[in-house]
């Protein structure tokens, strides 16, 4: 084109290009303090965007937590394609999941990158201390609201760092999950089903789980009649349990409990099949959730006893959604995979975040959010979560039940979950009783 045909001087086109290159110079500027406005501009739209960090363990020793997180994430993302409507205004929520790899390191950094790059304005994490502790620490130096779950919460709340006789430690993290007295009922109201000695071999290991569990659960099953056989804490990936294998067959123990890592019990679960140590009954934790993890040891995986915090025929819904747990059981199995227990206190998560925007007149407030998380009632998958009513502020316990690992009837599946007792919630219905291990 002509400038001088166009009517347009070149003076007004010098012009009208320097305040363009001027404003391309200066808008990281104007980003980085809020823009021209206080919006956030993403793809064609210009609303405020809330950014939710999601962190869970989707490679490494505690991968089978996450194998449900696509499933999930595409659940909450779904449900929260529309944004969310608070005090007049309309956002955008957007969700950037992260792989802590099962490893504290990993789980520290991509927090920080989710904090420090992303600008994340809540936290979700979840599994096993080795995840979640460490976003949580990384949340709580930095004043991001967080919201954690499935580490018991001992684990959670002493093993960052507090003292029993604090009762409000954290100002930003929030937990939800079952703790030592859930696992006290659970086991005092399954191993009975099964006559035995009461006498219990432990591999507790040398970490937040096992110290926990040491210092709590140990003492209230003594209290309980039962004789605990501890020979000690191990190191995780440990490759050599004859010891171990050796002091529970001298003490005849008839019962015997773990809190590992999976690829820990499965070490030590197949060397003790061939030292000929069988217990009658096999109560496990932290590993044997899955069915994947149980039909990896093959024959001597049926009739290991374990927890369970979430399960398709739990009678609660997500608020989120509108998923109730039968429905999120189904869809995942007709997504190709057995169901998995992860599910439900996963999208829980959600349902949580979705609360604490809500409950703010301006989500974008951290200390707000974080306060506001503290006094929550949500119904979620895994039941109503009452914050506030806990055994300190910034825990609720949900609870976890006792269940067991047999052969399925379903031609589709190797094994099955089947639900023995119901201490801890008895709105969840029993099917079965517990069977010998031998």
């Amino acid at each position: 084109m002509n400038v001088s045909q166009s009517g347009i001087t070149r003076r007004d086109l010098l012009r009208a290009t320097g305040i363009g290159i001027s404003l391309t110079a200066t808008a990281p500027l104007l980003t980085a303090c809020g823009g021209l406005g206080s919006e956030e501009s993403s793809g064609n739209t210009s609303k405020p965007v809330l950014k939710i960090g999601f962190v869970s363990p989707r490679t490494g020793a505690a991968a089978g937590f996450g194998e449900p997180d696509a499933y999930v994430l595409d659940l909450a993302k779904k449900a929260l394609a529309g944004g969310l409507s608070i005090g007049g205004t309309q956002y955008e929520v957007q969700i950037l999941d992260r792989d802590s790899q099962s490893n504290p390191q990993r789980s520290a950094q991509v927090a920080n990158d989710l904090i420090n790059g992303d600008a994340v304005d809540l936290m979700l994490t979840t599994s096993t201390p080795e995840t979640v502790n460490p976003v949580s620490d990384a949340c709580e130096a930095a004043g991001v609201p967080c919201v954690s779950t499935v580490v018991p919460w001992q684990a959670w709340y002493f093993g960052r760092g507090a003292k029993p006789e604090e009762k409000n430690a954290y100002k930003f993290t929030y937990h939800f999950c079952f703790g030592v007295e859930q696992f006290h009922n659970m086991y005092t109201h399954e191993w009975p089903q099964v006559p035995t000695n009461k006498k219990v071999g432990v591999m507790w290991p040398n970490d937040s789980d096992g110290n926990a569990i040491r210092a709590a659960l140990g003492p209230l099953l003594t209290k309980s009649g039962y004789t605990i056989v501890d020979p000690g804490a191990y190191t995780s990936g440990t490759n050599d349990y004859s010891a171990q294998i050796a002091l529970f067959k001298r003490e005849n123990c008839e019962i015997f409990n773990t809190f590992p890592i999976p690829p820990d019990f499965a070490t030590f679960w197949r060397q003790a099949a061939q030292q000929g140590y069988q217990p009658k009954i096999c109560q496990v934790a932290k590993t044997g959730l899955f069915p994947s993890q149980i039909e990896a040891l093959g024959p001597i995986g049926l009739n290991i006893a374990g927890g369970a915090y979430w399960a398709p025929w739990w009678p609660y819904k997500s608020s989120l959604t509108g998923v109730d747990s039968k429905a999120l059981g189904d869809g995942y199995q007709a997504a190709g995979k057995q169901w998995n227990q992860q599910l439900g206190p996963s999208l829980a998560l959600f349902d949580v975040a979705a609360a604490a925007f809500q409950a703010v007149a301006d989500p974008k407030d951290k200390a707000g959010v974080a306060k506001a998380i503290g006094s929550l009632s949500i119904d979620t998958p895994v039941g109503k979560l009452e914050f506030g009513k806990g055994p300190n502020a910034n825990v609720v316990t949900a609870p976890i039940l006792g269940g067991q690992w047999i052969k399925s009837t379903d031609s589709r599946y190797q094994v099955e979950f089947v639900q023995v007792e119901n201490s801890s919630d008895p709105n969840v219905p029993v099917a079965a009783k517990l069977l010998p291990y031998r």
